[in-house]
């Protein structure tokens, strides 16, 4: 075969540059293998995550703010008159297995009550040392100034004579209560001495809005400082738990022990005081609640000043406006706080505001039920004049209210009549209402004999023995007043009329439907 001369050059050249190539790889090959370095590998997988911010930062900074708090008190033994009863069973039932199994628990140690390992043993009754307080409770609480006071919950402190704080650092530190306010469920702290103290702030909680990150520091199961940390899942919860609920519900997990401390914001200010779980199983479900800030501080400042909260009074007994009781009384909603009745010797009634008024405002700012109406007249003082607007006879007007003094148990407005059901009398029918009713016996308002079961009063809860006093304002004596202030009612154009009903000396108002024609 016959190479031509430039495709012959072209094909050596390739051959060389091909065996100088491997000539050199050998060469690196053969230097690497000569010096003991290792071949260069490929780097871990990494990935580089979006900044996401974290707690640190804040935990970081109040944690040292927030203290466990120790209760003690003195527990008074069973029996400790001298008696013979030296078990102190004299309470229990009288039954010999129950006696026998308590009695076996008391003995279940030594004769100086103690166990094998020398340990006090629970629930025995030491009359030697009947004065040392004893463990009652322990919760969660933070400092709210350098000199040392702290707040914490009514609930944790209200059975105990002697306090110990513990700070993050493991101190314990005496202190004295300075005052409650079982109310709110609040109480406050002092230490004294120690120094100069972290402490926190309260923020405003006016600017909380639900889906806020919030974070929870406190002492769940004595375990010591813990922090959990969730978002705001509601605002204004009411969970029954006293006249001004206005909780903060957070879904940072919150267990006992955790009473008393504090939730902070991102900016490390305290938005709650956690107080309350809702807990089927004991342990937390992500449902807590917590006082306001804005609710705290008032408080708080109070305690400081004065041991205890001063508190205005309204001297009123109020229910809601339903939707009904609106339309009966010309009401474009049904926002406000109906007032049932007066008390005689409240501040309420000495300045005009009668039964059946609608309490729509206070100093101005609106009253959208009768829990808002008790939280704006708490926030008072007493002795302050305000302005307290109530809708009657149809439209608004503004009375001056110097208020009082809350009296110590929360005292209901009641009826002085003592009206009591008349003797049997010549029954009349309200047929539209679905009512029987007599005449009282003094003559004022009409007692109730029979209702309907299948009728709206009925649905409405009235019931035989209830005392028709008034209906939209004006007073009956018979079934004619009844029936010509349902005719005014749908001249007016309104489809209810409001009834005052009197039972066991208390007023409500039920609104019942007219009907037209």
């Amino acid at each position: 075969m016959n190479i031509a001369p430039n495709s012959y050059s072209r094909t050596r050249k390739r051959l060389l540059a091909a065996a100088a190539s491997v000539a050199i790889a050998g060469a690196i090959g053969v230097g690497a293998l000569a010096s003991g370095t290792s071949p260069v590998l490929a780097d871990a997988v990494r990935v580089e995550a979006p900044q996401v911010q974290g707690f640190a930062d804040v935990v970081e900074r109040v944690s040292p703010a927030v203290v466990s708090v120790k209760v003690k008190a003195k527990i008074q033994p069973t029996a400790d008159d001298g008696s013979d009863d030296q078990d102190g069973f004299d309470n229990l039932p009288n039954n010999p297995q129950l006696r026998r199994f308590f009695k076996e628990f008391r003995g279940f140690g030594d004769q100086n009550g103690q166990n094998d390992d020398g340990h006090r043993r629970f629930g025995h009754r030491d009359r030697g040392n009947n004065d040392q307080p004893r463990p009652v409770a322990q919760g969660s609480g933070f400092f709210i100034s350098e000199d040392g006071y702290l707040v914490t919950n009514n609930h944790v402190v209200e059975e105990g004579t002697a306090f110990t704080v513990v700070t993050s650092d493991g101190k314990e530190l005496d202190a004295k209560l300075v005052g409650t306010d079982p109310r709110t469920d609040l109480a406050v702290l002092k230490v004294d001495g120690g120094g100069k103290f972290t402490y926190v702030d309260f923020a405003d909680d006016s600017k909380v809005r639900v889906g806020d990150w919030v974070v929870a520091v406190g002492n769940p199961f004595g375990l010591g400082g813990t922090v959990t940390a969730g978002i705001v899942s509601a605002r204004g919860r009411d969970i029954g738990a006293g006249p001004y609920d206005d909780f903060l519900q957070i879904d940072a997990s919150v267990n006992r022990g955790n009473s008393g401390g504090p939730t902070f914001n991102l900016n490390g200010q305290v938005v709650g005081i956690n107080t309350a779980i809702f807990s089927p199983s004991g342990g937390s479900v992500g449902i807590a609640f917590d006082i306001p800030a804005s609710t705290a501080k008032q408080v708080v400042e109070d305690l400081m000043k004065n041991g205890a909260v001063q508190r205005g009074w309204l001297g009123v007994e109020i229910q809601p406006v339903t939707s009904d009781i609106a339309e009966s009384l010309g009401l474009k909603s049904n926002n406000g706080a109906l007032v049932s009745s007066a008390q005689d010797d409240g501040p309420g009634k000495k300045a005009g505001i009668a039964a059946g008024d609608v309490i729509t405002q206070v100093e101005g700012k609106d009253v959208a039920s009768p829990k808002e109406l008790a939280r704006l007249i708490g926030a008072y003082s007493p002795g302050k004049s305000v302005d307290v607007t109530v809708w009657r006879d149809g439209k608004s007007q503004t009375i001056k209210v110097d208020l009082g003094k809350l009296p110590a148990s929360d005292k209901q407005a009641s009826n002085d009549q003592q009206q009591q059901p008349a003797a049997p009398a010549k029954p009349d029918t309200l047929a539209d209402l679905g009512l029987t009713v007599t005449k009282s016996e003094n003559g004022k308002g009409l007692v109730v004999t029979d209702v309907d079961p299948d009728s709206a009063a009925a649905d409405r809860g009235i019931q035989p023995g209830d005392i028709i006093t008034a209906v939209n304002s004006n007073e009956v004596s018979g079934t004619d007043d009844v029936t010509k202030a349902m005719t005014d009612a749908v001249k007016a154009g309104r489809k209810a009329v409001l009834m005052q009903i009197t039972r066991d000396n208390n007023n409500r108002f039920v609104a019942l439907p007219v009907a037209k024609g």
